[in-house]
């Protein structure tokens, strides 16, 4: 669904917004599908968790980054009502997308309560202005049902901590633990928040329970003291290949790809472009067929 104008008002009036029902069913059902070709199923790993010694190593064992080997994750990330509220929220269609991940917590493999922190610190080499000029926007969508049971992430609104000066990162635990919000909806629903906005991780208050969420940031482009991921990096990856190959130009230029009428692209790299992604259609980019006519170059 459109994110409505009144909750990207909201992420700036609060520092963050929650809506229900942002992906449509095929799309979530899909994705909550792919899910387990990367994680154990919830009824897989309660019923062994010693099978599955890593989710005990710290709370961010679960975490695995774009790209996934299905596309039916990989397309979450370019969502196209995803991609229009950051250019709403960025008042820009030039930006990029620049950090994907998804996140799995299973009850009781390791404590996940936090204390609060401003997620900024890994965002950008400096600190959000307290202006609200040049902001980054950040999201979670909810793969699974999230209730308070469900370590729900707790975000800090910003009227209750206005007085703490941007460069203070982390509070002490049980700071403001009275002023948060549980951010709890059905599968689908999305987080969007600030990086100066005060929020953490909590525990599951359940046996058997589980979590499963996609985060997703997006900022301007051009703003080069912002950033976390470096895509090249992950181009070796299964399923890069695939995503580029079924993006559309719009959403392959979230990633940094030149797009048409850049001076990259010419006879050699057209035809070479299309050697290292079969498939893909560059006729935006001036190609005249689809990807394997460079398949014999002479």
């Amino acid at each position: 669904m459109r994110i409505p104008d009144k909750n990207l008002a909201e992420v700036f009036d609060r520092g963050f917004t929650v809506v229900e029902g942002f992906l449509d069913k095929t799309t979530l059902s899909d994705a909550q599908d792919a899910l387990w070709e990367i994680y154990p199923r919830p009824e897989a790993y309660f019923a062994d968790p010693e099978a599955h010694p890593k989710f005990a190593k710290s709370q961010f064992a679960g975490l695995r980054f774009f790209p996934y080997p299905s596309w039916a994750l990989n397309k979450v990330t370019v969502y196209p009502d995803l991609i229009d509220a950051a250019e709403r929220f960025l008042r820009t269609t030039e930006i990029d997308c620049y950090k994907i991940e998804l996140w799995a917590k299973y009850a009781g493999a390791i404590d996940y309560d936090q204390h609060h922190h401003r997620d900024y610190e890994n965002h950008t080499i400096v600190v959000p202005r307290a202006d609200q000029l040049m902001p980054q926007m950040t999201c979670f969508i909810l793969l699974s049902d999230v209730t308070e049971l469900d370590g729900p992430t707790k975000a800090v609104p910003l009227e209750k901590t206005r007085q703490v000066p941007i460069g203070v990162t982390q509070t002490e635990m049980g700071d403001f633990f009275e002023d948060e919000v549980s951010v709890t909806g059905p599968a689908g629903t999305i987080l969007i928040y600030k990086t100066d906005v005060f929020h953490r991780g909590s525990n599951f208050k359940a046996p058997g329970r589980s979590r499963f969420v996609m985060p997703i940031d997006f900022k301007p482009r051009g703003w080069r003291w912002q950033g976390k991921l470096a895509w090249p990096d992950r181009t070796l990856n299964p399923g890069w290949k695939e995503a580029m190959v079924n993006m559309t130009p719009r959403q392959r230029d979230l990633f940094g790809w030149p797009p048409a009428g850049d001076p990259y692209w010419n006879a050699q790299t057209l035809s070479d472009v299309a050697l290292r992604y079969p498939g893909i259609d560059l006729s935006p980019y001036g190609g005249q067929v689809r990807a394997t006519a460079g398949l014999n170059p002479a």
